[in-house]
């Protein structure tokens, strides 16, 4: 009895793990917070994209949430954009940083390497650590994949952090 016993739970068990969270309409409790962590994600994207300082309370919000789940390194890296959008403190912002290019995110990797090469944020270069995070990122999927290209990267991350142009409703009316 034991046996068929072993036998039933392995089989049940199996069929639990073959619901993936990726399977849409699968009501998976896994699917449901992937799914919110993708709208956290995308939602504050959104809000700092838009260049409106006051949307960045929220976009703070979704991004901590987003943050518990985050294994990529994504939630850190917007994390960091919008700290230095806000007047970085820019140790908070490097250790972000740090810990998003550690979970291999790209564009984290490249903002470091911007970091230390310009310097951005810091009064000094640091060639050595600037190199190093180059040729971290020369390590990284993405870039064996050939996309984003390094040089892309960068023009990504110079655009999140460069000031974000004036909204349309902020720009005064032309002159009649």
């Amino acid at each position: 009895m034991g046996k068929w016993m072993a036998i039933g739970m392995a089989l049940a068990l199996a069929g639990c793990a073959s619901h993936s969270c990726d399977e849409p309409l699968s009501g998976s409790p896994c699917r449901e917070e992937r799914l919110l962590h993708q709208n956290d994600m995308l939602q504050a994207k959104l809000l700092l994209a838009s260049g409106d300082p006051e949307n960045y309370e929220l976009a703070k919000a979704l991004l901590d949430r987003a943050a518990t789940q985050d294994t990529t390194g994504e939630a850190e890296f917007y994390q960091a954009v919008l700290m230095i959008r806000q007047g970085p403190e820019v140790d908070e912002v490097l250790a972000l940083l740090e810990r998003a290019a550690g979970k291999g995110h790209p564009h984290a990797t490249a903002l470091l390497y911007k970091v230390y090469a310009e310097p951005y944020l810091l009064s000094t270069a640091d060639p050595r650590k600037a190199n190093a995070y180059r040729a971290a990122y020369a390590n990284l999927d993405v870039a064996k994949s050939g996309y984003p290209s390094f040089e892309q990267a960068l023009k990504v991350v110079n655009a999140l952090v460069t000031e974000p142009p004036a909204t349309a409703a902020a720009q005064p009316e032309p002159a009649q």
